[in-house]
């Protein structure tokens, strides 16, 4: 492979619920812009399910350690925007994350460790010391993330807090067992695939197959491996064991949700 390529312009990414109807996504990165026109922004998504915590969760998780060091990532899926929950801005090695501590940022955290996490309490690096109830997405986060972005030190924007007391998700590890792995489905794709939290390293050179809601699920190694219409176990992209329909929509035609329980056996 080439040598990584150093790239110092300022980048910042923005993942959201706002979908690209109305302007939030546009103002945001207006904000941005006034800040610093030399930030690049990148997209993750905005199309996260309304208040889908567990979705932003995993889309971070999976999404982060694909960008350069130093990137700032801003994530606003915010339920309890204009509540008591807080503001946060959390250090890893690869960057930093901006958002509301409601969770979002938990999967990172359970692969890596914070470096330091601050609550964003310096109105000097607001929108306005007098935010919206309802948008802090502008008024704070995007300002934050600029700020950040530029040059400015964490410990600048707010209160040093403990990134141990950072808000943690409810979604159950998987265990071993004696004949596999217990685990339960974390994300579920546009396509309907049923991404679980069993990492594909428990699979690896072994033959091995689902069971979830008294279905059988053979694991396989393509999409093809199946005729069209028939469910698969696989290793997706991302490196999580996923259910699966051959040019079909597991969701809907296994009837299988979030958090069901699914298990993989040797």
């Amino acid at each position: 492979m080439p040598e990584n390529r150093i790239d110092r312009q300022p980048l910042v990414t923005l993942l959201s619920d706002f979908g690209d109807r109305d302007v939030y996504v546009g103002v945001m990165k207006g904000v941005i812009a006034q800040i610093n026109s030399q930030i690049m922004v990148v997209d993750l998504t905005h199309q996260i399910p309304p208040q889908d915590l567990a979705a932003a969760r995993f889309s971070l998780m999976n999404a982060y350690p694909y960008f350069p060091v130093g990137t700032v990532h801003v994530a606003v899926v915010d339920p309890g925007v204009g509540n008591r929950r807080r503001a946060i801005a959390v250090q890893f090695a690869q960057g930093f994350f901006v958002g509301p501590d409601n969770g979002i940022f938990s999967g990172v955290l359970s692969q890596n460790p914070a470096i330091a996490a601050v609550e964003l309490t310096n109105l000097n690096f607001w929108l306005t010391p007098q935010p919206s109830k309802t948008f802090h997405g502008r008024d704070i986060f995007a300002p934050v993330g600029a700020y950040l972005a530029s040059g400015v030190p964490l410990k600048q924007l707010g209160q040093e807090i403990d990134p141990a007391s950072l808000v943690k998700l409810d979604i159950d590890e998987c265990q071993q067992t004696t004949t596999g792995v217990v685990g339960c489905i974390q994300y579920i794709d546009r396509f309907g695939n049923l991404v679980s939290n069993i990492p594909g390293s428990y699979v690896e050179g072994k033959t091995w197959y689902v069971q979830a809601t008294g279905l059988s699920i053979p694991g396989c190694e393509t999409y093809s491996n199946v005729k069209v219409g028939e469910a698969m176990a696989l290793v997706g992209s991302h490196g999580w064991v996923e259910i699966a329909v051959n040019s079909g929509n597991a969701h809907l035609q296994l009837e299988l949700n979030l958090q069901d329980a699914l298990h993989v056996l040797f």
